[in-house]
């Protein structure tokens, strides 16, 4: 079996657009939580998202960008970066280093183009349109981001998209290492990407009664583990990950950034909206066992934490039986409480996280941190960032209809 390694990614998100200043904002506790500005909210109870703003992602593509909708654009420019970050052409189109036939493309969303079918179903419902976008189906489906991406940088081999809501990224990550891992492939890009922040996607989440109550501060909406939690913050987002095995990255010369070493799927079978203790202990046991690590070796978790009553206790007691007594030495945060939760990418977005923590040697803070909740009894690490040795660390995402999800990464040697 071959070592995974990372060796370039690229992020997009509420709290920074590049790896150094999202990083920069997080560790320092800085909130990309903002009052909503693309979406009209008078109508809206929640009037907060995590939104990229000030950058303009129009303006990285040419007339192509008639085929993208605004998850695939995303994802699209994070795949250019996370080979330009690993020293890789921006094609694959002749043998070295890789043929484009061993190399892959696996994204996770789990939205996929629905800008695009909102404006178009709001055209058709609202306007009364006999004709929507000629491109709407291109680029409405969840594959869409995999397909451009392959077609723009030449990749030919197993690509496809996975659709698990809030752990797509993190599966289609797992999936990606596994492909690597068995020899199906030589290389693979993937990630998640996903734009949620349409009128009707929020109208259809507040009426699940999960979203924060935003206050005077809309940066201090989402807070996870804390009693005083009101729920999660939608945001978008992308991160898309350059994929190899450790001996064909070292053989060209290439940074390693992090050791790919785990990957733990499981499904509760039980509630569609309900988390289970098991489901995601055994998803975080099942991570550990493929990454060959004792629970005492694992020294930090970047916790799915949305910021809702159920999940967050439900993730520290799953937490609990993962680690056994180890879990009283773990570091935990939710960076969520800072970029929200881009559903689909919100693994990837974490991942990268995950990986800067382990280069940094610093646990970024879980935010908006203020009062203990006895449910949620281990270490956050509320409202600071603290330097710790990470000699690995894993990352989750447990997802409505009880899909699970677990990466572990290990410190490059």
């Amino acid at each position: 079996m071959n070592k995974v390694v990372i060796t370039g990614f690229g992020v997009l998100s509420a709290s920074g657009t590049d790896a150094v200043s999202l990083w920069n904002n997080l560790a320092a506790g800085r909130s990309g939580l903002k009052p909503l500005t693309r979406v009209q909210s008078d109508r809206l109870t929640t009037g907060v998202a995590g939104e990229i703003r000030d950058f303009d992602l129009a303006s990285h593509f040419g007339k192509e960008i008639d085929l993208l909708d605004r998850f695939a654009q995303m994802a699209v420019l994070c795949a250019r970066r996370a080979l330009t970050d690993a020293s890789l052409p921006l094609t694959f189109h002749g043998g070295a280093p890789y043929a484009p036939e061993r190399v892959g493309v696996l994204t996770g969303t789990g939205m996929g183009g629905i800008c695009t079918q909102d404006e178009g179903f709001r055209a058709i419902y609202g306007e009364n349109a006999n004709r929507v976008h000629p491109f709407l189906i291109p680029r409405s489906m969840y594959s869409a981001g995999t397909s451009q991406i392959g077609m723009a940088i030449g990749a030919r081999g197993p690509s496809f998209t996975v659709s698990t809501a809030c752990a797509s990224a993190t599966h289609a990550l797992g999936e990606a290492w596994g492909l690597i891992r068995s020899g199906a492939a030589d290389m693979v890009i993937a990630g998640g990407s996903d734009a949620p922040l349409t009128f009707g996607v929020i109208k259809a989440w507040e009426a699940m009664r999960v979203l924060a109550v935003a206050g005077a501060d809309a940066s201090q909406a989402c807070r996870p583990f804390s009693l005083d939690r009101t729920g999660l913050v939608l945001a978008e987002g992308a991160a898309m990950f350059v994929l190899e095995s450790e001996a064909t990255a070292r053989r060209r010369g290439a940074r390693v950034l992090a050791e790919l070493a785990g990957y733990g799927a499981t499904a509760d079978a039980g509630h569609i909206t309900q988390p289970s203790v098991d489901g995601a202990s055994e998803a975080m046991a099942i991570a550990l066992r493929a990454a060959g690590l004792a629970p005492g070796e694992v020294d930090y978790i970047n916790a799915h934490g949305t910021g809702t009553r159920l999940n967050d206790s439900t993730e520290i007691a799953a937490i609990r039986k993962a680690f056994g007594p180890a879990a009283e030495k773990l570091s935990i945060s939710s960076t969520k409480s800072m970029h929200g939760h881009a559903m689909g990418a919100s693994g990837a977005i974490e991942l990268a996280v995950t990986v800067l923590a382990l280069r940094h040697q610093v646990v970024p803070p879980t935010a908006n941190y203020s009062k203990p909740d006895p449910e949620c009894d281990l270490d956050v690490t509320p409202n600071q960032a603290r330097p710790r040795e990470i000699r690995a660390a894993l990352s989750n995402s447990f997802a409505f209809g009880g899909l699970n999800a677990v990466l572990a990464v290990r410190r490059e040697q």
